[in-house]
């Protein structure tokens, strides 16, 4: 007597339950993946802001030190931009409990007006 085979256990193939299953972990997993990629590319955009802001700043309290400028009390602002970044530094200048002594404190806000760094030094009268 010949065997017969089941030709439904011979038919090789996915299920249409398990190639959907499968479309939904690829899915997630790709999902997963674009949305790491965006944070990273915002972190780096976000370090290069703070790097820049950190150059417009130190280069504003250098100027000061190297010029032995005795800055004026009170508050000023200017653009300091970096390469194509857009800045704005905001100077405010304070006395402190020594007169011989002024502390310097230079905030950079970006365009959309958050600020991004506050750098402060003291500064010793060169008079």
């Amino acid at each position: 007597m010949p065997v017969q085979i089941n030709r439904a256990r011979t038919r090789r193939g996915f299920t249409l339950l398990e190639v959907l299953v499968a479309l939904v972990i690829v899915g997630t997993a790709l999902g997963a993946s674009l949305r790491a990629i965006g944070s990273l590319t915002q972190n780096s955009t976000d370090l290069r802001v703070a790097m820049m802001a950190t150059w417009s700043a130190e280069n504003r309290l250098t100027q000061i030190r190297l010029a032995r400028e005795w800055p004026p009390l009170g508050q000023r602002g200017f653009d300091c931009p970096q390469g194509d970044l857009l800045l704005r530094c905001e100077e405010d200048i304070v006395v402190t409990p020594n007169p011989a002594f002024r502390r310097v404190q230079v905030t950079v806000v970006d365009t959309a007006g958050r600020k991004v760094l506050t750098l402060s030094q003291v500064v010793p009268n060169a008079i």
